[in-house]
């Protein structure tokens, strides 16, 4: 099979042929369909991610069809349309994965999809058996896949920051998870303002069902954010901690600094604030399986899915060197298989 491999930090993507893999006990073989190429790729890249295995096939926004099952697996049964996302496994025993929240597992070291092990830049990919969710029916794959890491942690945010109708969320940065978390906001019944550097995005935006759009060229965001009378919650998205904490001063009472992209800088905000106003700071890491259930019906059942440009494979390099650079432009790009 022909994959595409990162044999080290630093080093462009290579084509190489693979032997196709076979599944073993309690895994899953999945043809890929398409795989979408997340900013996470250029992390790894970068060698920002200490646990990361070399060489590896990167890639977890993944969507195929199940092609064989390993021994002692018998669902979701071949060639049933699936996806598969960031968490590639977890111990199963803790007391995070015996509630579900698998992501947050603290029995066995972080299993992640096309970083500890070979993800779906390849024409097949090897899942866990309860980590291969089933695709609802009406969901193009190809531009579905980026739902399965931007699309998770936008929605899976949103929800763990408590945003509901009527909520005002401000959601910093126009990238992949920014737009999934203003789409997803909005469908929620929440009124939405998006923050970002300078106005190129704003009609887009506007446009997705944002009510307000803050240029910080122009303008404070936590003055603006106070003028459209607070925000619930803000939602960072951008890989700057700094953004987030520029917006924080526009929060209401009982807020939420939500972050879901971070920069190396740690984050310090006034204790004041967090006492006072009864404020708070988190982050939330994509999602675990039922998250990823979730997401995928939630997304189906209000007509949302990204904006992508299908990629050959030939080309995966040539895109991932240009997101590096920061000169990729258009939708998030995908990655596709005949």
């Amino acid at each position: 099979m022909r994959s595409a491999v990162l044999s080290s930090p630093g080093k462009p993507l290579e084509i190489v042929e693979r032997d196709v893999p076979e599944p073993g006990p309690g895994e899953i073989l999945v043809k890929v369909i398409a795989c979408g190429m997340c900013y996470s790729e250029v992390s790894q890249f970068q060698g920002h991610y200490p646990f990361a295995r070399f060489p590896a096939v990167p890639g977890h926004e993944i969507s195929g069809v199940v092609a064989a099952l390993g021994e002692g697996v018998d669902w979701p049964e071949v060639g049933t349309p699936v996806g598969a996302a960031w968490i590639h496994g977890s111990c199963g025993h803790c007391d995070q994965c015996v509630r579900g929240d698998q992501i947050l597992c603290t029995g066995a070291p972080k299993q992640i999809t096309g970083v500890t092990t070979d993800g779906g830049y390849a024409e097949y990919f090897v899942g866990r058996a309860g980590f291969v969710t089933p695709l609802p029916a009406g969901l193009d794959p190809v531009a579905g896949a980026p739902l399965m890491c931007a699309g998770i942690t936008g929605f899976n945010g949103l929800r763990q920051a408590g945003v509901a109708a009527g909520s005002k969320v401000a959601v910093v940065g126009t990238g992949g998870v920014g737009t999934m978390a203003l789409r997803f906001a909005a469908a929620m019944g929440a009124r939405v303002a998006v923050v970002s550097r300078s106005r190129r995005a704003e009609k887009a935006a506007l446009d997705a069902g944002a009510e307000l759009f803050v240029a910080t060229a122009e303008r404070d965001p936590a003055d603006a954010l106070n003028g459209w009378g607070g925000a619930d919650v803000v939602v960072n998205t951008t890989p700057d901690t700094a953004a987030g904490l520029a917006a924080f001063g526009g929060l209401r009472p009982g807020g939420t600094l939500l972050y879901l992209g971070v920069g190396a800088e740690d984050v310090a905000v006034p204790p004041v604030a967090l006492v006072m106003n009864r404020q708070r700071v988190m982050g939330v890491p994509s999602g675990s399986p039922h998250d990823l259930r979730d997401t995928l019906a939630f997304a189906v059942a209000h007509g949302i899915v990204p904006e992508v440009t299908p990629v050959a494979l030939d080309d995966a390099p040539g895109v991932l060197a240009a997101m590096d650079a920061g000169a990729h432009r258009g939708g998030r790009a995908v990655i596709t298989f005949g």
